[in-house]
């Protein structure tokens, strides 16, 4: 899936050596769920949460409608 911009991109495409799960990375800002297609912030706090987010923090772009549709 191609996403709304090359930041989103690069934070979705982003492999951390030291965390196998990017939910423990501290450098891992987005998560995108390919079965609701929705984009998240993930928060850090030990768990596998994050807050559905309906624009992207880096281009503004409305993330709802581009999920939905691609």
């Amino acid at each position: 899936m191609n996403h709304c911009c090359d930041s989103m991109e690069r934070d979705l495409a982003q492999v951390c050596g030291q965390h196998a799960d990017r939910f423990d990375c501290p450098d891992a800002l987005i998560t995108f769920n390919s079965e609701t297609k929705r984009y998240g912030l993930i928060i850090h706090d030990g768990g596998s949460s994050a807050m559905t987010i309906a624009f992207c923090p880096w281009c503004g772009a409305n993330l709802q409608s581009r999920g939905r549709t691609e």
